[in-house]
């Protein structure tokens, strides 16, 4: 939801702060001073933090049509989101049809978690663009999500936070906000309300078409669709090494955006590691 910088709850490092774990400071005791460090608390483990999203939704979008000028213009949509597991859970990805006053519009956003940091990367892209754009990073704390990045509008540096909150079984709430002062304020410019779709029926009833513009060029991988067994060999590119470590497994092809787009998952085994991409 991208139109121009539309994120929509798809979307949305460098506001990120990564928190240093404190260290515990030296004791003094009669046979001398010794350094005993605190434990660090064990991060949560996010992985499955967009589960709830799973499934078919109902999307109500206002959008503030100038955003930073003192505008007060806001335009509304009606679409459709639908989110699926990557990864069986460990990755998402989510593809959102919406029409309003200003048109027609598809974004997908692909979320991916690092088990590391602990926290997710929001990718975007919408249809007209067909790339994904710079990642907002966050992640959940007490049922509310929180994302960052840094952009450009209108040529300035602005900050974007998009945050996810009022999750229930059967509702959502997204929000982006910007800021051009450094995050000492924040101005709110896209709010998406989600309603569950219940039933299938109902879920096919409620999907609204897609673009229906042919561009060439936009199904040339139809023919990689389905499962697939692999047997690459990956090399370590530019040492100058001619050793090759073989690897077996499956490759996954799956359309978005009704073949304009991909989604490719593999999962492969080797003797030095297994691999999922």
């Amino acid at each position: 939801m991208k139109i121009k910088h539309i994120r929509a709850y798809l979307m949305l490092c460098s506001l990120v702060v990564f928190l240093q774990p404190l260290q515990g400071f030296a004791q003094q005791s009669s046979d001398g001073s010794r350094t005993s460090p605190q434990r660090t608390p064990t991060e949560r483990d996010g992985q499955h933090d967009f589960d709830f999203e799973i499934g078919t939704w109902k999307t109500h979008l206002r959008r503030l049509v100038h955003p930073l000028t003192g505008s007060t213009t806001w335009v509304e949509y009606e679409g459709t989101t639908a989110v699926r597991k990557v990864w069986n859970g460990r990755a998402n990805l989510v593809e959102l049809v919406a029409v309003g006053p200003a048109g027609h519009f598809e974004g997908l956003n692909l979320r991916l978690y690092n088990p590391q940091s602990h926290q997710w990367s929001l990718n975007f892209a919408n249809s007209n663009g067909g790339t994904l754009s710079q990642p907002a990073i966050g992640k959940f704390k007490n049922g509310r999500g929180e994302f960052y990045d840094q952009e450009t509008l209108n040529d300035r540096a602005i900050f974007v936070r998009f945050v996810i909150s009022d999750i229930t079984p059967n509702s959502c709430r997204f929000e982006q906000m910007f800021s051009d002062d450094g995050g000492k304020t924040w101005e709110v410019n896209w709010i998406a309300t989600d309603t569950r779709v219940t039933n299938e029926s109902a879920a096919a009833r409620t999907r609204l078409p897609h673009t229906p513009t042919e561009l060439d060029g936009q199904h040339d991988f139809d023919f990689e669709m389905g499962t697939w067994k692999i047997h690459p060999r990956l090399p370590h590119p530019f040492t100058g090494s001619t050793s090759w470590v073989e690897f077996d497994g499956t490759s996954v092809t799956r359309k978005v955006w009704d073949g304009r787009a991909y989604l490719e998952e593999f999962e492969t085994d080797g003797p030095t590691a297994t691999s999922k991409v």
